[in-house]
């Protein structure tokens, strides 16, 4: 192994000895296993961190015939939407190492400090005390994260209320960012990875009333016209 093969290898070490609190059971599927932890600061400085550990749990394409870790592809996606200047929580660690037949794979992102999902938001009556000028606001910048992704050529393809976090600050613009991305890939043309999305969104919005959808709707195909009269 090389010096710098070894150096990844203690990098993971460290990182997988590192647990916490189970956020997320590891589930079977993808003839392996994955779950997620919380992981508390060691130092006051230092953020909350979220670990997705997994053993086994794979994906197939051309580039791997023979499976690769699926934690690629999330950190793939990270790097890619924060690039395209979507909010995504930001990633601290990524690593794979092979252990006897298995695949390991480690994905350590920082927590979304203050953010709470959409379903979560919404489940707790928080719009209720929001006025309608900061909700249109905050469904503007969903819509734009949305666009942004989309006009990128990727798809986020688990497009659920859960998965969509926001941050309500007074007097600010609410902020939004996106989590769950292990089914994120490139998809072209763009248009096709748009109507997925904001379908599944539309099925999955939890306790969003329809006069917001409306509202969500109407800022998202202001910024893409095109899909108007398909998303009607």
């Amino acid at each position: 192994m090389s010096a710098a093969g070894q150096l990844h290898e203690q990098d993971f070490n460290a990182w997988w000895l590192r647990t916490g609190e189970w956020v997320e059971e590891p589930n079977q599927r993808r003839g392996g296993e994955s779950g997620v932890q919380f992981l508390a600061p060691e130092t006051p400085e230092q953020p909350w961190l979220y670990s997705k550990r997994q053993i086994g749990h794979q994906f197939f394409s051309l580039r791997h015939p023979f499976g690769y870790p699926t934690a690629l592809r999330e950190k793939n996606a990270l790097q890619a939407l924060e690039h395209l200047g979507v909010r995504v929580p930001k990633l601290v660690f990524y690593g794979v190492t092979k252990r006897g037949k298995n695949w390991h794979a480690l994905l350590v992102t920082e927590a979304l400090t203050g953010f709470v999902s959409l379903d979560e938001w919404y489940s707790q009556q928080q719009a209720q005390s929001v006025d309608s000028t900061t909700i249109s606001s905050m469904l503007q910048q969903v819509a734009n994260n949305f666009y942004k992704m989309h006009t990128g050529g990727w798809q986020h393809g688990c497009c659920y209320a859960k998965h969509i976090f926001i941050k309500i600050n007074p007097q600010q613009t609410p902020e939004v960012a996106f989590i769950d991305l292990e089914k994120a890939r490139r998809r072209w043309p763009a248009h096709q990875a748009a109507l997925h999305d904001i379908k599944q969104f539309g099925r999955h919005r939890g306790g969003m009333p329809e006069e917001h959808w409306q509202l969500f709707l109407q800022h998202y195909c202001n910024l893409n016209p095109k899909l108007r009269t398909k998303l009607a």
